[in-house]
């Protein structure tokens, strides 16, 4: 048994300093997940890779129990609270956008305004994505993970217990659904 699963046990009996360390330990691993993710999206400045795995941290202080296995299955856990952070940013961002308090400026950025809004798109695949997990769960945590984790078919794979080429089928038939439901 690996040292994070080992640290996962003592987490759940509500070992603090386990926790701690569990984070210490996978720091670099969240980095990268958050950095696929928000790379997809650079220009938004929605949020940024330290304040994300930050922010993911502190999702995880709140919560009163810790119910995760291994490895594998807590970076799956962390690509969901990540959505649900840029999905939270993207709502801040969009409600600052429509007026937020502040007093209206028209500019003429002909460029800017043809450029589609990130906190919309963001928005919009994360109604998608609810869509299909009432549809297909499995197909909603492939997208998920992929996409608001940034994380690769063999991960995503390990942390739902089925194939790399199951795990590949997924994403492509979730790719059509989420195409197909975001044109429409």
């Amino acid at each position: 048994m690996g040292e994070v699963t080992l640290l996962i046990e003592r987490a759940r009996e509500g070992d603090r300093a386990a926790f701690d360390r569990i984070f210490e330990l996978l720091y670099p691993d969240l980095r990268l997940i958050a950095r696929r993710r928000l790379s997809r999206s650079s220009r938004d400045g929605l949020i940024d890779t330290t304040v994300l795995v930050n922010e993911c941290y502190l999702k995880f202080v709140q919560r009163e129990s810790l119910t995760l296995n291994d490895r594998a299955h807590f970076l799956g856990y962390c690509a969901t609270v990540m959505r649900s952070i840029i999905v939270d940013a993207a709502r801040v961002a969009q409600t600052d956008r429509r007026g937020g308090g502040a007093d209206q400026v028209t500019l003429s950025t002909d460029m800017k305004a043809s450029l589609p809004d990130p906190a919309d798109e963001i928005l919009e695949v994360h109604a998608a994505l609810e869509d299909l997990g009432r549809i297909d769960a499995r197909l909603a945590g492939v997208v998920e993970m992929r996409y608001f984790g940034g994380m690769e078919d063999a991960e995503i794979a390990q942390v739902m217990g089925v194939s790399k080429r199951t795990v590949s089928r997924d994403w492509d038939k979730a790719r059509l659904l989420l195409a197909h439901a975001l044109r429409g």
